[in-house]
């Protein structure tokens, strides 16, 4: 019989509405430029379809806690975005059957090293640090499609020291949830447990040393942490 030599750590585990039931973390995907005002504040054509990008699924951190600052940057935005949990997974899935394929809806902080993305746009150089670095996805807890629906609408906001940075609707999302999920099933078979960061809103900029940054959405809580001063 042969034996394990390295073990990894476990995968994370989400809370959700219920304290007594948490869900397991297997990967996250984001979508970008999905809000076209965002879109346009990043320098982009509103009618261009988003693209996916990912995050280990070990950067997830619970939404309440305080952290350290990240290192090699001096310029970390905040991103406030619907978050959307699998639970069935599977390929090349129909939009008109994207939702049964969906656990549930929360809300999320998609941080962001901009002053590595802006350095990595300009040599043409993939994202992986400006995006997936240590602690880098906030998330609140998952709320089950069965007791909230499937949200189309609701207002999504990011408040830094208790000042509003981004506001917008779930309803102004250039692609919709289901439309989301159907295409990237047809560029990677899905798997319960994988998470969608679905976009943000205008708006996104700076978190400092010492402030808390604070994502809601209506009807689905807050992704809220600080950081060191």
């Amino acid at each position: 019989m042969t034996r394990l030599a390295v073990t990894p750590p476990a995968p994370p585990r989400l809370a959700t509405s219920d304290p007594a039931v948490e869900v397991g973390l297997h990967r996250i995907f984001c979508v970008g430029r999905n809000y076209a005002a965002h879109a346009r504040e990043m320098g982009a054509d509103d009618r261009e379809p988003p693209f996916f990008f990912t995050k280990p699924a070990c950067v997830a951190v619970a939404s309440g806690v305080t952290l350290p600052y990240p290192r090699a940057t001096s310029n970390l935005h905040h991103e406030a975005e619907l978050v959307v949990l699998i639970g069935t997974g599977g390929a090349d899935i129909a939009v008109a059957d994207a939702l049964e394929h969906v656990w549930g809806y929360g809300a999320g902080n998609d941080l962001t090293r901009r002053d590595l993305q802006a350095e990595a746009k300009e040599m043409r150089r993939p994202w992986d640090m400006a995006k997936g670095f240590d602690a880098s996805a906030v998330l609140g807890p998952i709320h089950p499609a069965s007791e909230v629906g499937h949200p189309a609408q609701g207002r999504i906001t990011c408040h830094v020291d208790g000042t509003e940075a981004q506001a917008g609707d779930l309803s102004e999302m250039i692609w919709s949830v289901a439309e989301i999920v159907a295409h990237l099933s047809r560029l990677v078979t899905l798997h319960p447990g994988d998470l969608i960061m679905t976009g943000t809103p205008e708006g996104v900029g700076p978190v400092a040393p010492g402030q808390e940054c604070v994502v809601a959405i209506e009807g689905l809580g807050e992704a809220r942490f600080r950081y060191l001063p």
